[in-house]
């Protein structure tokens, strides 16, 4: 069962301060996750072939230049502008439609999207200068991303993805976007978790959500 409050109050935190997404996000580079993935990999046999197929279609991604700034920022962008589609498309009686006006125009997608790419293209530099590397910090990731754990996570968290929220999968596969997603994923998570809830729980509960941080923004207008 969807945790309204917890989704509304962190959809709320970020359409409030779009930049506390900065700490949301893992970055490049996460040694203790990447090497449990590299263990969980190792052991997984079942799913090897399976496994194997993807990080062909990874290594096709990454030479068509996909681990780029705008890349990652649209990868983003995708996310909220499901989250708005799916919001605005909603049977709706008048007084929801406020509400979803209220909250889809505090979004904004451009300026959470840039934090967001923004923060992982440095957190990526920041793992080039402790690895020493030369050239480029972006083609560093890119070769590390070919190699163990970080690898396998992205493949992981891509595949949790299409179980998860398909919706979102659907939308991120055709540019290869969901092999990024691992990058921002718990940027945008609250706005996955509500389309996800949705989905499957129904239209009722996603109004509910939607409500929820309405009331959210209206007491710190107030407040304020």
């Amino acid at each position: 069962m969807a945790d309204i409050e917890g989704i509304a109050r962190r959809i709320y935190d970020i359409i409030i301060s779009p930049e506390t997404v900065t700490g949301l996000i893992n970055g490049g580079l996460s040694v203790p996750l990447d090497y449990g993935y590299l263990i969980y990999g190792i052991f997984d046999t079942g799913s090897r072939y399976q496994r194997e197929t993807e990080r062909i279609r990874m290594m096709s991604a990454i030479r068509n230049d996909i681990l780029n700034y705008d890349n990652i920022a649209n990868a983003a962008k995708l996310v909220f502008h499901l989250f708005n589609k799916y919001a605005t498309e909603a049977e709706q009686d008048k007084a929801y439609r406020t509400v979803v006006t209220s909250i889809v125009g505090r979004i904004s997608t451009n300026v959470i999207a840039a934090n967001i790419a923004k923060t992982v293209i440095e957190r990526t530099s920041f793992s080039h200068v402790v690895f020493r590397g030369k050239g480029n910090p972006l083609v560093l990731l890119s070769t590390i991303l070919l190699m163990g754990g970080m690898a396998e996570r992205s493949l992981r968290v891509s595949d949790s993805l299409s179980n998860d929220s398909p919706g979102v999968y659907a939308l991120l596969r055709p540019r290869d976007y969901d092999l990024l997603y691992f990058l921002f994923a718990d940027a945008v998570q609250p706005f996955v978790d509500a389309i996800h809830a949705g989905y499957t729980e129904g239209q009722p509960v996603f109004n509910r959500i939607m409500e929820r941080v309405d009331q959210y923004m209206n007491k710190n207008a107030k407040a304020g």
